[in-house]
């Protein structure tokens, strides 16, 4: 399935700081980074599943807000640029 992960994490001191690094990197090696707190592409069940337990131990229930948008057909969507155009990702028309 093809999945697009945007997160927002707090910065509250040191401790924000260390969520945001953290989930970046998480993020990171399950997707590819597109945009500042956002990140795309395909993901197995299992994968997906284990991103989630990851990501589980650092974001902040009170404090932190992560979405992520699944779509089994990534060829339906249509991705248009409003300003400099990023070729890191080919997967829409």
């Amino acid at each position: 399935m093809y999945i697009i992960l945007v997160y927002d994490i707090l910065s509250e001191g040191n401790e924000g700081s260390r969520v945001s690094r953290n989930t970046f990197k998480i993020c990171k090696k399950y997707l590819t980074h597109i945009q500042n707190s956002v990140f795309e592409g395909e993901l197995t069940e299992p994968l997906l599943q284990k991103l989630k337990i990851e990501l589980k131990e650092y974001i902040r229930k009170d404090l932190d807000s992560l979405i992520v948008f699944e779509n089994p057909q990534p060829k339906r969507l249509k991705k248009h640029f409003w300003g400099m155009e990023d070729k890191k990702t080919s997967n829409f028309f």
